[in-house]
């Protein structure tokens, strides 16, 4: 019983973020999320042109 009240001590004395700070955090996600999904998108594309370049070659 002492780890269930050690955990809920942890999660009182937690200072939880607010609203604004949510909202924040959640955007701020939202743009790494685009900006690696577009740089994975770009260097997927140049390596297939240029492997599609160099089988062309042959």
């Amino acid at each position: 019983m002492g780890f269930i009240k050690g955990v809920f001590a942890v999660l009182r004395d937690t200072t939880w973020p607010d609203r604004r700070q949510r909202w924040r955090d959640f955007i701020s996600v939202l743009e790494y999320t685009a900006f690696f999904t577009l740089a994975i998108y770009i260097f997927d594309k140049l390596l297939s042109l240029g492997v599609t370049d160099l089988l062309n070659r042959f």
